[in-house]
């Protein structure tokens, strides 16, 4: 962050007469104290603490200024009337003053992945930023505005939303060049009234966009009411301004064409969303001036943020398929339909483990008995199934699959069957099979894919 104190405080409105101290330069803001060093800018936030009470900590481990709500006796300080506020508002100055590219990423499914892969192409040609991890709020947007490396050419910023305003408030502080919705799904349907609801709030990813900025939206008539008139908005999907040609899909790789490409794609990463995905960032990385062939090389070596869909060995040999990081309706279908169409192993079965998909609302397990139209025993051996929510998809099931290929174990607020259901997954995987793994962060499938990776 290349700012000084008088600057930081210039910017965000100081309550206070900075002159009074030193004007330093700043490394970096933090808001968690422990992750303080020499010559960082403190910002309590108030969460489940106020941080307000760790400024003292915050001097101690090495921050020159800190920014408060209240008088600070002893320390350098930039009084504001709401931290989480001057925090955003030195952010959007921030990027006037770099006058960086801004491109947005949002949708219900693949807006990490997308995210990832069109940093990853930016950054063949340019110095290019992204959000790390999972930073995609009101908090975590600023914070990686503000810790981009110096001379950032291109950032690629992740936006998420928990309830309809969320991404216009992102939106309107980064005013990004260009943006792209991936996908309208049932996220956080205990949020919103209905997907038209998350469309809307989806689409104001543009709120914030100069006039004329290009806007990547999918052909799902749902967005079509949100449109905005002042952009350059290209739809994806068949018969679109954009779309796939062709498609080959294999275990752990895939190959796909597209009708604005001269070549073939070949992604280190499975699942026909993740050509998508791929044909959509680099759509944009062309636009951009990135050439042809240095898409197609960087897609080469495609480094995605952990925990998303990924191979992994069991112990005894058997292929786990790993989705673990965040479930609902649309993301769960999808994989499964990779999964179906991925060739088993020789003399090998493929199972599922499927878990709670959580946030959405009242429709819940309506949502979830819905996800038998996705399970085929045709395809599937055996389906195991872990949560409350999922239960009556569990008995749809078992009237679907023979005898002893359906199990279910409960996970309620009165009981929690999770070591049952790992000892289960254990006796019926075999050394030849595969096994999909699926569910939301919350229930804890990863501690299940670790136990059959260690042999536990």
């Amino acid at each position: 962050m290349n700012l000084t104190l008088h600057e930081v405080a210039h910017l965000v409105h100081a309550k206070n007469d900075i002159s009074q101290f030193e004007d330093v330069a700043l490394v970096k803001p933090e808001f968690d104290s422990r992750l303080i060093g020499p010559g960082d800018l403190f910002v309590p936030l108030k969460g489940a603490r106020d941080g307000h009470d760790f400024i003292e900590t915050a001097f101690e481990n090495g921050a020159v200024a800190t920014f408060s709500e209240k008088v600070v006796e002893g320390h350098p300080y930039i009084l504001v009337e709401d931290v989480l506020s001057a925090f955003q508002t030195l952010a959007a100055a921030y990027l006037q003053k770099t006058k960086v590219d801004v491109f947005a990423v949002t949708g219900s499914n693949g807006k990490t992945t997308t995210k990832d892969m069109l940093a990853q192409l930016l950054s063949t040609t340019y110095l290019t930023y992204k959000t790390q991890g999972n930073y995609n709020n009101e908090i975590g947007l600023p914070y990686t505005v503000l810790h981009m490396p110096e001379g950032t050419d291109k950032l690629v910023l992740e936006m998420g939303q928990d309830h309809l305003g969320d991404i216009h408030l992102l939106s309107e502080l980064a005013h990004p060049k260009a943006a792209i919705v991936t996908l309208i799904g049932e996220a956080h349907l205990e949020f919103f009234k209905d997907r038209s609801e998350i469309a809307k709030g989806k689409l104001q990813i543009a709120d914030g966009m100069p006039e004329g900025g290009l806007l990547v939206v999918p052909a799902d008539p749902i967005v079509d009411a949100y449109l905005p008139e002042n952009q350059t908005v290209v739809r994806f999907g068949p018969d679109e301004e954009i779309f796939i040609t062709e498609l080959i899909e294999r275990k752990d790789s895939l190959t796909f064409r597209a009708n604005f490409l001269e070549e073939a794609i070949d992604l280190p990463v499975t699942g026909k969303y993740n050509a998508t995905n791929a044909m959509i960032a680099a759509y944009v990385a062309l636009k951009e001036g990135v050439s042809e062939a240095a898409i197609r090389d960087s897609f080469e070596t495609l480094q995605l943020t952990r925990n998303r869909t990924e191979w992994k060995k069991a112990s005894n040999g058997a292929d786990i398929l790993s989705d673990v990081y965040n479930a609902n309706p649309t993301a769960m279908r999808l994989i499964l339909e990779t999964f179906s169409t991925i060739p088993a192993n020789p003399n090998g079965r493929k199972l599922a483990v499927l878990a709670d998909m959580k946030e959405l609302g009242e429709q819940s397990v309506d949502l979830h008995n819905q996800m038998i139209l996705s399970l085929s025993p045709d395809v599937l051996d055996t389906v195991i199934f872990y949560g409350q929510d999922i239960a009556g998809l569990a008995q749809l099931a078992s009237q679907m699959f023979p005898l002893g290929h359906v199990y279910y174990f409960k996970k309620t607020a009165e009981e929690d069957q999770f070591e049952d259901m790992v000892k289960q997954v254990k006796e019926s995987l075999k050394e030849q099979d595969q096994i999909l793994i699926k569910g939301s962060n919350s229930m804890n499938l990863g501690k299940l894919v670790e136990e059959l990776e260690n042999g536990k």
